[in-house]
């Protein structure tokens, strides 16, 4: 009689010995979880939100690739990890297309300070873009398994609403417990497909609606670079505390403290002097740094034509010529004329001496 797989052993897992994939479930295109055992039977121990480095065994030679755990710790027979592959993507796309159940691989791990463990709240705001979803879904499985009510608002941008990864179990969970609060935004429809989420980039103005008191809860974050630049940039002109935002690079996950970059953000300073010339009508005028360029018109009697005063509708789009602005918009303005030189007057704070064609 075959030995069973349920004879778990008393030690947890450790990377000298290799992993066996176990199950491959695609999730959405070019995305796919992998569930890997251990050999031995040995059990996975390890805090929801850390990752694992795989060794991949692609032509040309082994490459080592760093995934975050979709998995929960609270499940611990069995590991998985959500991997999504980019247009250049090596390892991933390997992944996608060659590894499959009976297969061994080595892998490193698990690291990282990513965790919801390290940092307890009674009130989380986790807030992720692509798959920078995989360490939000661990760390709501592990509050799920718990038994205690979570208390959690879950934002999540994606591009249509068919790439929402883990959606369905998402709201498998949220469907039966009130404590998750999902919120969910695309940039577009997918076609013949009702959406009755939200729509567009995420903003303030949907921060602020998605989650009402998000000054009370501790915020983690993962997604591609700029996305986590954009949701730093909301947080601090929303006068958040940032000693309670926790964020998980894509490119270069943290494995201790001792190794977390410092993230050195652009703030606005109420006692720093800046200048914003008029260069059309030949003003020149000192202001602060948390000064915004309209503001400053109106006090040197310019008239920049403005409706909403908070970076939504667009109206007050200029030409600047030189210089630096700190711009935190609301979706009125495109990438494309940004790359052009436009800015919002109204939430575009200057940095030392600007121009601008007024």
């Amino acid at each position: 009689m075959a030995k069973s797989r349920l004879n778990w052993t008393a030690a947890p897992w450790d990377d000298s010995e290799p992993l066996e994939c176990a199950m491959v479930v695609p999730e959405t295109p070019d995305t796919a979880t992998f569930t890997f055992r251990a050999p031995s039977g040995a059990w996975f121990d390890y805090q929801p939100g850390q990752f694992v480095t795989l060794d991949l065994p692609v032509p040309g030679g082994n490459v080592q690739r760093t995934y975050t755990i979709s998995s929960s710790p609270s499940r611990p027979l069995s590991i998985s990890v959500t991997v999504k592959a980019q247009r250049d993507s090596i390892g991933t796309r390997w992944m996608l297309d060659h590894l499959k159940p009976g297969m061994r691989i080595r892998a490193y791990g698990p690291s990282g300070i990513f965790s919801s463990h390290r940092h307890p709240a009674r009130k989380y705001l986790f807030i992720s873009a692509g798959s920078g979803i995989t360490p939000m879904v661990s760390m709501t499985t592990w509050m799920w398994d718990s038994g205690e009510m979570p208390d959690i608002v879950f934002v999540h941008a994606a591009r249509s609403p068919s790439e929402i990864i883990f959606r369905e179990r998402l709201e498998q969970m949220a469907n039966r417990v009130p404590g998750l609060q999902l919120r969910f935004t695309v940039e577009q429809n997918d076609p013949f497909r009702a959406w009755h989420g939200y729509l567009g980039r995420l903003n303030q103005i949907m921060l602020g609606l998605m989650a009402p008191d998000y000054l009370e809860r501790e915020v983690f974050c993962c997604g591609p670079e700029p996305f986590m630049q954009s949701v730093r940039d909301m947080l601090i002109a929303l006068g958040f505390d940032m000693e309670h935002y926790h964020q998980e690079s894509f490119g270069a996950p943290v494995k201790t403290e001792a190794d977390e970059p410092v993230i050195q953000d652009v703030v606005p300073e109420e006692g720093v002097k800046a200048e914003v010339v008029f260069t059309d009508s030949g003003i020149s005028a000192s202001c602060a740094e948390t000064d915004t360029i309209l503001a400053v018109a109106k006090r040197s009697g310019l008239n920049i034509p403005s409706g909403c005063t908070f970076g939504l509708c667009g109206t007050c789009k200029i030409k600047k010529v030189s210089g630096e602005v700190h711009m935190v918009h609301n979706g009125g303005i495109s990438d494309e004329d940004i790359e052009e030189g436009y800015i919002l007057a109204c939430c575009s704070n200057p940095m030392g001496r600007v121009e601008v064609e007024v």
